[in-house]
């Protein structure tokens, strides 16, 4: 195959595949699309709307009404992308602590997984993107042609993740972090609507003993090899 148009990446919280997405995204020279922030972006409209975070027919109308894009960074400032709510640049106010705190919900919500799905999905056709999140693969671009599911055990994942917290200064105890990655990983997988599960034809990475560039190059080294084979 040549380059691959659309790079779908998926996997569990702390698996690394954000970083992975964004490393080939920036290698590639392509989008780097985290579909989460779209959920943010719901979050924030509903925020700034007055809406019941509970209130899930009212936040699923909100979703199906808003417009919502992602593009490239246009400031080089730490963003990892442009998120345009109505239009606006909302790149940093998607990541306030009040955001934080309620996207959760609004991302479980099934009409708002619709909603979302029909955008990721015309950004997906755009073509030059890594995307990455939990059912890229399987629900958003079934037809990207290289799928990555990014795994790890999930003491792995959770000893990931405290060392990011004490990085930043906190002091979350490991055991309380692997409890609440324990339930979400079984609220992901246990969903009725796009569980997290690896596409049929994906690239499984246990990444489990390796570093983010370790990943990094296993991929790309798929991107060369399929180059390869198409000459």
């Amino acid at each position: 195959m040549a380059i691959p148009n659309i790079i779908a990446i998926d996997g569990p919280a702390a698996s690394g595949k954000s970083t992975l997405a964004e490393k080939t995204a920036a290698y590639l020279g392509y989008l780097y699309f985290d579909t989460g922030v779209m959920y943010r972006a719901v979050t924030l409209a509903a925020i700034l709307n007055h809406t019941s975070i509970q209130d899930e027919k009212a936040i699923t109308a909100l979703a199906e009404k808003v417009e919502i894009d992602v593009k490239p960074p246009s400031i080089q400032d730490g963003r990892k992308c442009d998120v345009y709510l109505n239009g606006k640049n909302v790149a940093w106010e998607i990541h306030t602590s009040e955001v934080d705190a309620n996207v959760s919900p609004v991302s479980a919500y099934s009409g708002v997984r619709k909603a979302m799905t029909l955008r990721q999905r015309r950004i997906g056709q755009r073509g030059k993107v890594v995307m990455v999140g939990r059912d890229i693969g399987t629900v958003v671009c079934p037809q990207a042609e290289l799928k990555i599911f990014v795994d790890a055990t999930i003491e792995e994942r959770a000893r990931r993740r405290y060392n990011e917290h004490l990085q930043r200064g906190g002091d979350i105890p490991y055991e309380e972090i692997l409890s609440s990655m324990k339930q979400r990983d079984q609220i992901d997988s246990g969903r009725a609507i796009a569980p997290l599960k690896p596409a049929e034809d994906a690239v499984i990475i246990h990444s489990d003993g390796m570093d983010a560039e370790e990943v990094f190059l296993k991929v790309i080294d798929l991107i060369e090899q399929g180059k390869r084979n198409d000459t």
